[in-house]
């Protein structure tokens, strides 16, 4: 496993598709749910996307925006439409209330005027702190423009979004996470950009080598000769090129990738002993990991369990 497929882990969509049809304007659509991401694209037309305090983008034909939560945000036909805004939230499709489509103000089907457009949003319940790492990496609002991998994905999305056949919203579903995963590549990618030191290291011979054996396998008995034997250089080329591209030793690294894999293991199963937990992220001792979570998380593995349940149970409430 990759650096990028392992912090994308359980990023799905689930029933968020928000339209399919073309909006008539005057339009104001305000998302009001905040959601950790949330993929925005226009299939035809255009629009403008309006963050919560920050600086409108204009979206045009296959050209994407991604919104980082818990930022809120609208889309308008114009800056100074006089439409009133449709709050999207409790009314509208999130993948807790099972992905229902509401079309609002939506203009009819055969509606040739060319300042309709077709919206097409995809919002992503992401938790736990393998996700957060790649929410980190984000801005709060990151754009691509067309012409690139992305564009295949859209020409899916716009077939499927004129049909109505049984398991549609599943096949929309998966294409959202296709177009959320070329995104994302792409905004990496961009000339002179600024990517997460991890992005640009997976693609170096040894310190890509090394990210790779630390998410393929983070629970095995590594230090720096093991993993330089494994990989075929010297401990000392292996410390350095670790260091000079992803900016911290390889095993602080380590320590840390395991910290977040205990971290949602500790939630994920609640009923698990912290030995069985500690085992599952390389440690036999579990008063070793006990002493090294509390070093990296600043509580102990029960403490930081509890906070866990009572910081859902709130949420649910």
């Amino acid at each position: 496993m990759d650096v990028f497929g392992d912090l994308f882990r359980g990023v799905r969509a689930h029933g968020s598709l928000f339209g399919s049809s073309l909006l008539a304007p005057p339009w104001a659509l305000h998302f009001v749910d905040g959601a950790p991401l949330t993929l925005c694209t226009v299939i035809n037309g255009a629009g403008w996307i309006v963050p919560e305090n920050g600086s409108p983008e204009l979206l045009g034909p296959y050209e994407t925006v991604v919104v980082r939560g818990p930022t809120t945000f609208t889309f308008v036909d114009e800056l100074d439409t006089p439409a009133q805004p449709i709050a999207c939230g409790e009314d509208c499709a999130t993948p807790e209330q099972g992905g229902t489509r509401y079309r609002l103000g939506w203009a009819d089907a055969d509606d040739s005027r060319s300042e309709a457009a077709t919206f097409i949003t995809g919002a992503y319940p992401v938790g736990g702190e393998i996700n957060r790492r790649l929410l980190d990496a984000l801005p709060v609002v990151l754009r691509v423009e067309a012409g690139g991998t992305g564009d295949a994905v859209l020409d899916h999305l716009a077939a499927e979004v004129a049909v109505d056949a049984p398991g549609q919203q599943v096949v929309l579903d998966r294409l959202l996470d296709w177009m959320l995963v070329c995104t994302l590549r792409e905004w990496f990618d961009r000339p002179g950009g600024e990517p997460p030191a991890w992005w640009a290291a997976q693609r170096d011979a040894v310190a890509g080598e090394a990210l790779r054996l630390f998410h393929a396998d983070p629970a095995a008995p590594w230090t720096v000769s093991s993993l330089a034997t494994r990989i075929g250089v010297s401990r000392s080329t292996l410390a350095k090129r670790f260091a000079d591209l992803v900016g911290e030793p390889p095993l602080t690294y380590l320590a840390r990738w395991r910290m977040a894999l205990a971290a949602d293991l500790l939630v994920e199963q609640d009923t698990a002993t912290i030995a069985h937990i500690a085992r599952k992220v390389g440690y036999s001792d579990p008063f070793g990991f006990s002493a090294a979570f509390k070093r990296v998380r600043g509580v102990n593995p029960s403490e930081f369990r509890r906070s866990a349940k009572i910081a859902a149970s709130v949420k649910v409430g």
